[in-house]
């Protein structure tokens, strides 16, 4: 498939794109407002889905999915407008007068880019807001779905089961994350271990490129249908949906919420953990969450390890006492239920909620946060346990949660998908930070003491590279300011989450987007004019 609207494709066409700021900004949002009336249709007008500041309702539409309040500040670059796409015209009209008028377009799913990249730019910029192109279409007799890039993970979970709830998909527990980044970037849940990754399971995907062209998988080619599974989607084009191989879920399946302290032996637990997280059955997926709590008016760590296992419980208690006797899981832990409820309980909606708030796009946490990511390859020995737990109790918020690997994870190449981070993995490592204060002093406050618990960690990490996940977006890794040394400011980034999969990505963006339109403070860097 490839199609085009004729008066857009002539307009993209004979018109130069711009790269460099030729007026004053107020020239530009002029210019570029009239050429995107100028190019609209009447049969699907764009001026319905734009938004400018003197509209009552910029602000709404702005903050309606800001996801890390630390980007929902006075001081905080706005956008010129928002175009809340209706159409693939309108997507098409906003990429050809962008280019023309030399103005960045962000591009926002779901808004839960934890560095706020898909809203926040400190350049003049628009948003391409995609949450109006959410519609999903199953297909329970291939096991498939198109799934539009607007849509929530909730949404798709739960139109999935509608038609048959013995299916569901590997991605995220949380529902409200938007397809457009999470597949993009990989996408991981507690499935990761039983079918890998969300992109293991996309099978074609239709983007709307640098021309203007919409493609699908066999008129783009397999280079950019790879990179746009896992190399992110906004460095090459505005992906408008993906379709996806559903997965079969069992009727029941158990999850269970354990927590220990060190007074309960935590400490000899985490290790355990260590050591068969990654070769328990494929169907168990064991989450570990080490926090700072207060018992007895002392400070103390926390272990709490949050399960899904794709059986009842009768089977997962035969697993664990096996395998992990020392975490002493008993049947009154565990709780059955619907692998649709399970998403659920994952994130924390009392029990008894209906499934239907899967459908809401509201957040039931919104909050001021800072993320980084490791890749754990080798067990933190008992005294490096203790001294990460010293310092975590100096700090007391940031958490640290490890994702077990191992199962699927380790069977599928490093190479198949831009995402490489695959055997040799124990688990990957999230350094979460929250905090409620407004500003920025309460900001560099909470992000450094997220940084200084990854400046402890260093020792028991992965090395050369230290590895990162592009889906837990990280500025302190690098920044892009898409000039003359791009290629070399994004291979400092590019390398940690992409590891030697990341010159196959620039090579294909130097392909299709030659120009950079497509950037951002960490998109794919182009090669430089010497090595085109």
């Amino acid at each position: 498939m490839r199609t085009s609207g004729f008066a857009v494709v002539l307009f993209i066409s004979f018109c130069l794109p711009s790269s460099s700021w030729v007026a004053a900004d107020n020239s530009i949002y002029d210019n570029f407002l009239q050429c995107l009336y100028n190019y609209s249709q009447p049969s699907n007008s764009i001026s319905g889905v734009i938004y400018t500041p003197s509209n009552s309702s910029y602000s709404s539409v702005l903050q309606s999915y800001i996801r890390n309040l630390r980007f929902n500040e006075s001081t905080t670059s706005k956008p010129l407008l928002i175009i809340t796409a209706l159409e693939v015209s309108h997507i098409q009209i906003a990429i050809g007068c962008a280019k023309t008028h030399g103005l960045q377009m962000k591009i926002r799913s779901g808004g839960h880019d934890y560095e706020g990249v898909s809203y926040v730019s400190d350049v003049p910029f628009f948003i391409l807001d995609m949450f109006n192109l959410r519609s999903i279409n199953v297909s329970i007799e291939d096991e498939t779905a198109w799934v539009q890039t607007g849509a929530t993970l909730g949404e798709v979970y739960y139109r999935a089961a509608e038609h048959n709830n013995s299916y569901g998909f590997p991605a995220g527990v949380c529902p409200t994350v938007g397809v457009g980044g999470h597949f993009s970037g990989g996408g991981y849940g507690n499935m990761m271990r039983k079918y890998g990754l969300s992109v293991d399971k996309i099978i074609d995907a239709q983007i709307i490129d640098v021309n203007g062209n919409l493609l699908d998988r066999a008129s783009m080619g397999e280079d950019l249908f790879w990179a746009i599974t896992g190399g992110g989607g906004s460095s090459f084009g505005v992906v408008l949906a993906y379709k996806i191989n559903l997965v079969p879920v069992p009727a029941i399946v158990t999850v269970f919420r354990v927590e220990r302290t060190l007074a309960q032996n935590a400490t000899d637990i985490v290790l355990r953990w260590q050591e068969v997280a990654d070769k328990l059955d494929d169907d168990i997926f064991i989450r570990m969450i080490i926090d700072v709590v207060n018992s007895g008016g002392n400070k103390t760590i926390r272990a709490s390890f949050l399960s899904l296992f794709l059986g009842d419980t009768e089977r997962i208690l035969s697993i664990m006492n096996a395998g992990f006797p020392e975490l002493g899981l008993q049947k009154s832990d565990c709780h059955e239920m619907t692998w649709l409820e399970s998403v659920l309980y994952w994130t924390g909606f009392p029990n008894g909620t209906s499934v239907d708030a899967l459908l809401s796009r509201v957040p039931q946490v919104l909050t001021h946060l800072k993320r980084k990511s490791d890749y754990l390859k080798e067990p933190i020995p008992k005294e490096g346990l203790e001294y990460i737990f010293q310092r975590m109790m100096e700090l007391v918020t940031p958490v640290l949660t490890f994702n077990p690997y191992g199962g699927r994870m380790a069977e599928i190449s490093e190479f198949a998908k831009p995402f490489p981070h695959r055997a040799g993995n124990i688990a990957k490592i999230q350094y979460a930070t929250n905090w409620n204060e407004d500003g920025v002093e309460a900001a560099n406050h909470y992000i450094n003491l997220t940084r200084m618990l990854y400046g402890y960690m260093t020792p028991f990490v992965s090395k050369f590279p230290r590895e990162a996940f592009l889906n837990y977006r990280d500025l302190d890794l690098g920044i892009n300011h898409n000039g003359r040394n791009s290629y070399l400011e994004g291979a400092v980034y590019g390398i940690k989450y992409f590891k030697s999969n990341f010159n196959r990505l620039v090579q294909i963006k130097t392909k299709v987007d030659p120009g950079n339109f497509f950037r951002n403070e960490q998109s794919i860097p182009t090669y430089p004019s010497w090595r085109k």
